[in-house]
């Protein structure tokens, strides 16, 4: 079952036209499909507005909430999760972050303050959990830390995967890799032009995926701030088991960097990795890996 939220008239878009927006939601549902997993939608209110959120597995199962990636959409974030959604164990909430492509409001809210922590909070209540385990990667890992200043009780344990909110990005690499051969794209898309625009996330992004991102670059006002980097006072309430799994070649968040910086700000740092090699966007064999290594955290901190 799909369903669209309803939007208000006086909602500001984060698409720049009606048709981009129906590109990225027909992507949204052909990507969805393509999981082999069966769902059931939810709608939540919150303080920002209605968040849609995709749930599977056994209703009596542990709850885990899974954010997905920045500028990104759920079932992207989710294929790369898949032998956790199909061990059938747990029962999986994945939310449309707010302000970003997929079927919440399109309310952007900063990922600077504790507005990200609120809504999460937010979202805790309206689906009836007191707690939850958490598992993010980048954007998502970032969003997840603003919960942990603001709220940290909620969380029982987290995994943080290629993480932001632990370090901030380089300035060489947001200017020279990311930034700029973006821009670039936007103004004069070509093939070749997307390519260089996608390069530093890595070189075995699948074709979908590529499809997905060019959608977004060329339909999508896009989030251009991550999450601030957390400080350890905010964090000194945080008591729930920790799993860090950084890849050393990260041109946002450079692996040996978040895996320093990780030692220093969270008490309870259960799993700690820096995947030697990998890029942001991972390849088979190092997801492979870290699904394992964060499903073996799962389990052992039950």
């Amino acid at each position: 079952m799909k369903s669209d939220p309803p939007r208000s008239r006086l909602e500001t878009t984060i698409y720049k036209s009606p048709e981009g927006e129906a590109r990225i939601l027909s992507l949204y549902d052909s990507l969805q499909e393509g999981l082999g997993v069966s769902f059931d939608d939810r709608l939540v209110n919150t303080r920002f507005g209605v968040t849609h959120v995709l749930v599977a597995g056994p209703e009596q199962g542990p709850p885990v909430v899974i954010t997905h990636g920045g500028n990104s959409i759920t079932p992207q974030g989710l294929r790369g999760l898949l032998p956790l959604l199909k061990q059938g164990r747990y029962r999986v909430y994945a939310p449309d972050t707010i302000g970003h492509p997929g079927k919440s409001a399109q309310v952007r809210i900063s990922s600077r303050d504790q507005s990200y922590g609120q809504w999460l909070n937010d979202l805790l209540d309206g689906l009836g959990l007191d707690g939850a385990a958490f598992i993010g990667g980048s954007f998502g890992a970032g969003i997840i830390l603003r919960l942990a200043a603001y709220a940290p009780r909620r969380i029982t344990k987290m995994a943080l995967f290629v993480p932001s909110g632990i370090v901030a990005v380089p300035l060489a690499s947001m200017v020279f890799r990311i930034s700029l051969p973006y821009l670039l794209y936007v103004l004069f898309p070509s093939r070749q032009r997307l390519y260089r625009a996608v390069q530093w996330m890595g070189s075995d992004i699948e074709d979908d995926v590529l499809q997905l991102i060019a959608a977004v670059f060329q339909h999508v006002r896009v989030e251009a701030l991550m999450p601030r980097p957390a400080t350890k006072a905010e964090l000194a309430d945080l008591t729930a088991p920790t799993c860090v799994i950084a890849a050393e070649k990260d041109a946002l968040f450079p692996g040996e960097a978040v895996v320093k910086r990780a030692k220093e700000i969270f008490s309870n740092l259960k799993v700690v990795e820096c995947l030697k090699g990998a890029t942001h966007y991972s390849s088979k064999p190092d997801l492979e890996y870290a699904n394992e290594r964060m499903a073996e955290f799962l389990e052992a901190t039950a």
